[in-house]
C-alpha cells in the first residue's frame, strides 16, 4: 500500500509467540495487497481496472466487503466518497507515476473525465461476490478505505490468537484494544495540521475503537495564492476549497473511519458537521484561521466523549 506499519501488543499470551504474530500480520498484508494494491499490475483490482469489458466478474470477498463500505459510505455521503475518483486526481496532477505537480486539466478535459467517473457506474451483485462496470473505462482505487480495512483485518488475527492488548497503525490508521503498558486505554495524538511540522493538537482516548485523520497539509500546492488540494471532491471534479485543514474521525472500524474521514474533509466544517451529528460519528473537525499557524477547532459531542487533555 506504499505506506509503513507498526503493531504494539502489551502483553503475548501463554502460548504465543512474537513470531506467531508476525506471520498473522505479514499475511493479511500480503492478502490485502494481491486483491487491492494498484502498484500491483497483477492484483485482483488492477486486473480488474484493465478489463474493457460490462460484464459481471467475480471477486473476492476481500474486494467485495471493501467495494461494499464505500457503496454505504458514498451513499451515506451524498457521494463525496467515492472509489472511481482516481483519474480525476491524476488529471490534478497528485497521483501516478506521471504526476505533475503543476497540472491544472481545462474544462474539456475534466468533462471527459468525468464521463468514466463515479460510483453509480459501479455494480455489485447482491450477494457482493460480483461487480460490474457500466462504463468499461472505470477504474477502482480503494487507497481511501483500505488502510483501514487492512487495520480491521489485522486486529480480527490479533483476536483470534487471543490478544487483549494492542495498538495497530498502518498508514496513520489506528486501532487499539485492552490497556497501553501504563495500564490505561490507549492514548492516540491527532496531529496539528502543519507541512513543516510535527506537534499534537489534541489527543484522544481508543479503548475497542479506531481512528483516522485526513488532512491537506503534507499534499498540497499554492497557485496564484490559491491551496490546491489533493482532495478531489468527486461531485465537482475539482480540488476541494473550504476551510479545513483536517478531519480526525474515531469508529468502532478503521475501514469506516477511513471513509468518512476522506468524505467529511470534501463535505467541509458546515455541511460535514451536520452529517457528522445526524449519523452520530465522533468527529474533530480542524479550521484554518486568518492567524498563520493558527486553527480553530470544532468536534461532536461523540469525540468530546473521547478527548483527554494533553498535558
Amino acid at each position: 500500500m506504499g505506506t509503513t506499519y507498526s503493531v504494539a501488543v502489551t502483553q503475548l499470551p501463554a502460548g504465543v509467540a512474537r513470531a506467531s504474530v508476525q506471520s498473522a500480520i505479514d499475511d493479511v498484508l500480503a492478502q490485502i495487497n494481491s486483491h487491492l494494491s494498484t502498484y500491483d499490475d497483477s492484483s485482483e483490482i488492477s486486473t480488474f481496472n484493465a478489463a474493457r469489458h460490462t460484464e459481471f466478474v467475480a471477486v473476492s470477498a476481500t474486494l467485495g466487503e471493501v467495494v461494499a463500505i464505500a457503496d454505504e459510505v458514498s451513499d451515506a455521503t451524498g457521494g463525496a466518497f467515492d472509489i472511481t475518483v482516481g483519474p480525476l486526481v491524476r488529471a490534478w496532477g497528485f497521483a501516478g507515476p506521471d504526476a505533475r505537480p503543476a497540472a491544472t486539466p481545462d474544462l474539456p478535459a475534466l468533462d471527459r473525465i468525468r464521463v468514466v467517473v463515479g460510483q453509480d457506474k459501479l455494480e455489485a451483485a447482491s450477494d457482493e461476490q460480483a461487480l460490474r462496470k457500466r462504463v468499461p473505462e472505470i477504474e477502482l482505487d480503494v487507497s481511501g478505505v483500505a488502510p483501514g480495512y487492512a487495520v480491521d483485518r489485522i486486529a480480527g488475527r490479533l483476536d483470534a490468537l487471543g490478544l487483549h492488548d494492542y495498538l495497530i497503525e498502518l498508514g496513520g490508521e489506528v486501532r487499539a484494544r485492552g490497556r497501553s503498558p501504563a495500564g490505561r486505554p490507549w492514548r492516540v495524538a491527532v496531529e496539528a495540521p502543519l507541512a513543516g511540522e510535527r506537534r499534537p493538537f489534541a489527543l484522544v482516548e481508543l479503548a475497542g475503537l479506531s481512528a483516522s485523520t485526513s488532512g491537506d497539509y503534507r499534499e498540497f500546492r499554492i497557485v496564484e495564492g490559491q491551496r490546491i488540494s489533493h482532495t478531489i471532491d468527486p461531485r465537482t471534479g475539482r480540488p476541494v476549497v473550504n476551510a479545513l485543514a483536517s478531519v480526525c474521525v474515531v469508529h468502532p472500524s478503521a475501514a469506516y473511519a477511513d471513509a468518512y474521514a476522506t468524505a467529511l474533509m470534501v463535505l467541509g466544517p458546515g455541511e460535514g458537521m451536520s452529517l457528522a451529528k445526524a449519523r452520530g460519528l465522533a468527529a474533530l473537525f480542524i479550521l484554518r484561521t486568518q492567524v498563520a499557524g493558527s486553527f480553530e477547532a470544532r468536534s461532536t459531542p461523540e469525540f468530546d466523549r473521547l478527548r483527554r487533555p494533553l498535558n
